[in-house]
């Protein structure tokens, strides 16, 4: 069996909430093995022979009702990031944010570099999956505001989502 993290576009945003309880449930109703849920922003991790994320999708929407988009990851590779070393040993701090965007179809190269927005955030790295991604604190508080303009380059054609890189970490332990 392969460990997998399953990374869920838009829960428990707005109206699109999912009780852990209830998220977990329906991975083990679909059949997966070792099922547990990571923080509760739509993180899940779960042991499988073969697996499907459409299979998923298809399996949320009929549980919940709404189109639930589904990356997947091994564990394996989620390790394989991490030994990347995509931000260069930089770590998160009061004023600094590290995010990575997952990109379903193998196309995140197609973000034209360089990437950034000055004072707000910096793409640093591409591989042919993942986006990495600096935010910076502006002075209203938030990081990475203009970080839009990446999700809008992807676009509602292609399933991507963004997770935390310490929500990453996690996932690869």
């Amino acid at each position: 069996m392969t460990r997998y993290a399953a990374f869920l576009r838009g829960v428990n945003l707005g109206k699109r909430q999912v009780k852990s309880a209830d998220l977990l449930a329906a991975f083990k109703a679909m059949g997966f093995d070792n099922v547990k849920t990571l923080l509760a922003s739509g993180n899940v991790l779960f042991d499988a022979d073969d697996v499907d994320a459409r299979a998923i999708e298809t399996g949320l929407e009929k549980q919940f009702g709404f189109d639930i988009g589904t990356v997947l990851r091994s564990q394996e590779q989620l390790r394989a990031l991490v030994a990347l070393d995509p931000f260069a040993g930089r770590v998160e701090d009061d004023n600094t944010k590290l995010y990575v965007t997952f990109v379903d179809d193998l196309n995140a190269k197609s973000l034209p570099m360089p990437c950034a927005v000055a004072g707000d955030f910096e793409v640093v790295r591409l591989t042919d999956a993942e986006v990495f991604i600096l935010a910076f604190r502006k002075p209203d508080g938030r990081f990475g505001s203009g970080m839009d303009i990446i999700w809008k380059h992807f676009g509602k054609k292609r399933l991507w989502t963004s997770r935390n890189w310490n929500t990453v970490l996690k996932a690869a332990k």
